[in-house]
């Protein structure tokens, strides 16, 4: 059984990973942390759990991986819009962060990866509910990142345009475009259940990390 605390519980995700916790067999919700519910990342990790799971902010991300990783507890995030560098610094257990949790998202990057190899030019559009604090998004980020290593260019070279707007959970296109032709993927989440399968598939592999930190879905899909 894996004892998961979650920090940022009382945001959309974080009541999202809770429940699908909640529902997982092998898994047991030990603890959440969250200024609405008057609790503490601190006093979270006093229950001991294996995993925390982070659906914060970026201005405490960092901190609570820290505390955490501090304490032997490894950490899935899934928290967007700092700096994941400073991560490179904690050991004593395994960090592992997703910009994007859903499968399908997975999937829309790597097959933008592989169309950047063959397409002049591309652009992302990235749209998410007004609440999002970071843009562009870490999803549209490490889309472009990724393209950008397929055809050997700068991430600056793919534009990025961000969308806020109340009614969107998380939806993005990459459209990519040579002579005579253009060619779109496009990836919607429209409920955010859609990122639980990765998030507990996260959860359940973090700690056998050969490496940390990891950063990526794709790292753990066979």
């Amino acid at each position: 059984m894996i004892a998961v605390a979650v920090a940022g519980a009382g945001g959309r995700m974080g009541q999202a990973v809770c429940s699908a916790v909640d529902g997982a067999e092998d898994m047991e919700l030990v603890a959440r942390a969250d200024p609405a519910l008057g609790t503490t990342v601190a006093d979270a990790l006093s229950a001991s759990p294996d995993v925390l799971v982070d659906f914060t902010i970026p201005s405490t991300a960092l901190d609570n991986a820290r505390a955490a990783v501090a304490a032997g507890v490894h950490v899935v995030i899934g928290t967007t819009g700092f700096d994941l560098t400073s991560l490179s610094e904690l050991s004593g257990a395994n960090v592992f962060v997703a910009p994007n949790f859903a499968i399908g998202a997975v999937l829309m990057m790597r097959f933008a990866a592989e169309a950047a190899r063959h397409m002049r030019a591309a652009e992302i559009i990235e749209l998410h509910h007004d609440r999002k604090l970071d843009r562009p998004s870490g999803t549209a980020a490490r889309t472009a990142a990724l393209m950008a290593a397929a055809r050997g260019g700068e991430t600056s070279e793919i534009p990025i345009h961000s969308v806020r707007l109340p009614g969107l959970v998380a939806h993005q296109e990459v459209i990519l475009g040579d002579v005579g032709q253009t060619l779109t993927i496009r990836h919607d989440s429209i409920d955010r259940e859609s990122f639980m399968p990765g998030v507990l598939l996260a959860v359940r592999r973090v700690g056998s990390l050969s490496e940390s930190p990891v950063v990526g879905l794709e790292h753990l899909l066979a």
